[in-house]
């Protein structure tokens, strides 16, 4: 019989507020909004030389340090077709069609994604997570996985494969 063991880190310190807007098939686009994300995090992976996956607390501070990046930002996608997001020194200037947004720079966060989806958010924070485990703890999970609730009800998941 084969094993697989897994680590989980849930809980109502894991979580971050956030604005966003995403656009729609339909070529338009929300309006900016905000949400109080909720994260979770499994990671699967063989048993270290202490006999644990990852040391929990390791698990918490490094994601804890990923959703502090976002915390109280507006995430803005950097890789949209049709979303033009130009910086500068003290601004972010954002285009989509006839609209335009300025945002503060310090309170923006560019993000490598198409579209500021809760499933693309998911996406960024496990593979975040995924390469600092590995540069901070020496971690190599065998798999990740990120829930991202956008709000009661509504969740995202990521899973490396």
């Amino acid at each position: 019989m084969s094993e697989k063991h897994l680590v989980r880190v849930s809980g109502d310190e894991l979580r971050f507020s956030a604005s966003h807007f995403i656009t729609l098939g339909d070529g338009t686009c929300e309006p900016l909004h905000g949400h109080d994300f909720r994260v979770s995090a499994r990671i699967e992976g063989p048993l270290d030389e202490n006999r644990w996956v990852v040391d929990f607390v390791a698990l918490e501070r490094v994601l804890r340090a990923i959703l502090d990046e976002l915390d109280h930002r507006v995430l803005l996608p950097t890789g949209h077709p049709s979303i033009r997001v130009e910086t500068g020194d003290r601004e972010v200037e954002v285009r989509f069609g006839d609209r335009r947004w300025v945002f503060p720079r310090a309170e923006c966060r560019l993000l490598p994604v198409e579209n500021t989806t809760a499933e693309l958010i998911a996406r960024h924070i496990g593979q975040g997570l995924l390469r600092r485990l590995q540069e901070e703890c020496g971690v190599r999970p065998t798999g990740v996985e990120v829930q991202v609730e956008e709000s009661p009800g509504y969740t995202a998941v990521w899973r490396s494969s």
